[in-house]
């Protein structure tokens, strides 16, 4: 522990700022910084030693999608670090009435630290939205009518999940060793076959564009048409170049998996599917979302064998790549009747996709430490 907090100590955090929003807004320091807090946090926490650094204050969440493992991660982070959990349920306030998100972001930040909100359902609107709250509370703390700028973490947008890949990237450099050691290391970042439709882009986009920081060979592998934004995959393939690592784009399964060191298979809707039924929700248009969402199976159903496999996992580094999930995942012949992976291979797999989930709740608290606090290294003394 005590030489985390040396390195952290070392690192460059002055300009870490009061939001976590996408990775690739971060430096190599701050990403360091939030991982090795994590882990000291972690750490503390498996000492049964206390991580509070807060004596009072609010964590506001604010969930526009379904969650479970970043929904609990968040409350349990906030519990952890001495906050009080409020969830917002937006049909129960004002904003049904009309309420203005500078108006809203101000009203729920009098005695509040951290703010954290999923905004994932409409591509084009969750990080703007973000963006909004921020630029709201921001100057509420500049006009003097909030005595606190809140922190705030985002716990998934319509362009990334930072919670999620950094939670993913604290699991590779446990097992891996060193974030030095994931260098050349090969990930398989796949579309994978699911009986639904309309997944967000913000895994598969948040793996690709940070993992190409660390100087890994990233591939990205789907179908013809099931495409990201294309601002994201241009992003990483610029960043694996500085890297010096790599970044590629097949339309084969087999061959993303071929000499893989990790596997991340995962269903997620085209990047023009998204953009269509983002247009009909805002539009109300029940009769189309049905309509696309037939069209989107029908065609999905294409791909049934995209499908992580024991036969595709042969395919991996000596046969025994790290297999990886942001969770639940499709299982085949458990949650579905056919899905993103053979039930054999995920259950080979679940402690490690269980260990994986373990990161989140220590990232999230990491985010909350380091954008919240005025002077997070003499908060970080204290807490030593």
């Amino acid at each position: 522990m005590k030489e985390n907090i040396d390195k952290i100590k070392s690192l460059n955090l002055e300009n870490y700022g009061h939001d976590f929003l996408l990775t690739w807004n971060k430096t190599p320091d701050e990403l360091e910084a939030t991982l090795l807090m994590a882990e000291l946090l972690k750490e503390r926490h498996r000492q049964g030693k206390p991580n509070l650094v807060f004596d009072s204050g609010l964590a506001v969440s604010i969930f526009r999608d379904n969650s479970t493992r970043t929904r609990f991660s968040f409350a349990s982070a906030a519990n952890a670090l001495g906050l009080a959990v409020s969830d917002m349920d937006e049909e129960k306030s004002q904003v049904s009435h009309g309420e203005t998100v500078r108006e809203t972001a101000n009203m729920i930040s009098f005695m509040t630290r951290v703010i954290g909100i999923r905004d994932d359902m409409y591509l084009g609107e969750g990080h703007s939205y973000m963006k909004e709250v921020s630029a709201a509370v921001q100057a509420g703390f500049e006009e003097g009518v909030l005595h606190n700028r809140p922190g705030l973490i985002n716990l998934q947008c319509d362009i990334d999940h930072p919670t999620q890949s950094m939670s993913d990237l604290a699991m590779l450099k446990n097992y891996f060793g060193s974030l030095d050691n994931l260098k050349g290391k090969k990930i398989a970042m796949s579309w994978a076959y699911s009986p639904s439709y309309g997944k967000p882009l913000s895994v598969p986009q948040g793996i690709i564009g940070l993992l190409t920081r660390y100087g890994m060979d990233v591939t990205l592998a789907h179908p013809e048409g099931y495409s990201l934004i294309p601002e994201v995959v241009k992003l990483a393939d610029k960043q694996a170049q500085v890297s010096s690592g790599s970044f590629q784009i097949t339309n084969s399964m087999d061959e993303a998996f071929s000499g893989a060191d990790i596997v991340y298979p995962k269903s997620w809707a085209p990047f023009d599917v998204m953009e269509e039924r983002t247009t009909l929700l805002k539009q109300g248009d029940q009769a189309g979302l049905k309509g696309l969402e037939k069209s989107c199976l029908t065609n999905n159903a294409k791909f049934t064998d995209w499908e992580c496999t024991e036969d595709k996992m042969k395919l991996t580094k000596g046969g025994e790549a790290l297999y990886m999930h942001c969770l639940p995942a499709d299982i085949t012949g458990v949650s579905c009747e056919q899905g993103e992976v053979s039930a054999s291979v995920f259950d080979k797999y679940r402690r490690d996709t269980y260990l994986e989930a373990s990161y989140k709740p220590f990232i999230i608290a990491a985010m909350m430490f380091l954008t919240s606090q005025k002077h997070p290294l003499s908060a970080l003394d204290k807490l030593a």
